[in-house]
């Protein structure tokens, strides 16, 4: 077993995608747990889709995939906030309209220029031989970034997660924050794209923190099971991958649904035995 690891990670390609990985799924698993507890879960899903379609507009100009995509997804994070918050619009439809309109303008975009390549399918599922070096670095730096605002700003999150109205009370500036939770989403998201794919990596942001949900009722308690769930859910998913030849991304999504149905079932006995 320790010498079928140790081949694993020889392969360069296996100890990136760990590294990014690893990160990636703790950020969204740290940022899932407000967004599902304030119901804009699919909010991650909503900005992969706006991901994919910027990266694939970008590779049809012949742009820098990320350079593009990045401010792209910044923006359409802002404008869901923005729509969510004026109330004539709801905000899973606003999510709906937004990510369904930039697959479909990723799709188009690649169609009319060199079609569904290998760099496109990668982008759509995720692919861990798409991992550059520079896509590690790209994806450290933002990682390290995002984790050290949500350590700084935990309080702050902690308070605009339950009660947003007491928060504007004591001078708190909700709508900042709320940005901010936004923008953290939209950066960890596109990084992450690239190797769970536009259409799977929503779940780094749901799983986690349902998992949690199932068996702590805290919010300190949850955020640091979904942290744990989602780094173990994407090691054993990418494991998985590597020694059954199966997908990353779906993998990693198989493993994280396998302990979502686990920890519901001990939340249930628990439960029961109170």
């Amino acid at each position: 077993m320790l010498e079928s690891i140790a081949v694993m990670f020889s392969y360069g390609f296996m100890a990136r995608a760990f590294i990014v990985g690893i990160l990636t799924s703790l950020c969204l698993a740290l940022l899932g747990v407000s967004l599902v507890l304030k119901r804009y879960s699919m909010i991650g899903d909503g900005l992969s889709h706006v991901g994919f379609g910027a990266v694939a507009v970008a590779m049809a100009l012949g742009a820098a995939p990320l350079a593009v995509a990045v401010p792209v997804v910044m923006i359409a994070a802002f404008l869901l906030l923005m729509i969510s918050d004026d109330g004539s619009f709801r905000g899973d439809a606003a999510v709906a309209v937004i990510s369904s309109s930039a697959l479909a303008i990723g799709v188009m975009s690649a169609s009319l220029s060199s079609g569904i390549n290998s760099d496109v399918h990668s982008y759509l599922f995720g692919s861990v031989l798409a991992m550059s070096k520079s896509d590690v670095m790209l994806s450290v730096a933002v990682s390290v970034a995002v984790l050290l605002l949500y350590v700084i700003c935990y309080n702050r999150i902690f308070a605009i997660t339950f009660d947003e109205t007491f928060g504007r009370a004591t001078g708190l500036k909700v709508d900042k924050y709320n940005t901010l939770l936004a923008m953290l989403t939209a950066v960890t998201v596109v990084v992450g794209m690239r190797m769970m794919g536009a259409l799977l990596i929503s779940s780094l942001v749901i799983f986690p923190a349902l998992s949690a949900m199932r068996v702590f009722s805290s919010f300190r308690s949850v955020v640091i099971c979904s942290a744990l769930v989602s780094a173990v859910g994407f090691c054993i998913g990418i494991a998985a991958s590597y020694w059954l030849n199966t997908p990353a991304g779906a993998s990693v999504v198989i493993a994280n649904l396998v302990i979502f149905l686990t920890f519901s079932t001990v939340g249930a006995v628990l439960k029961t035995n109170e």
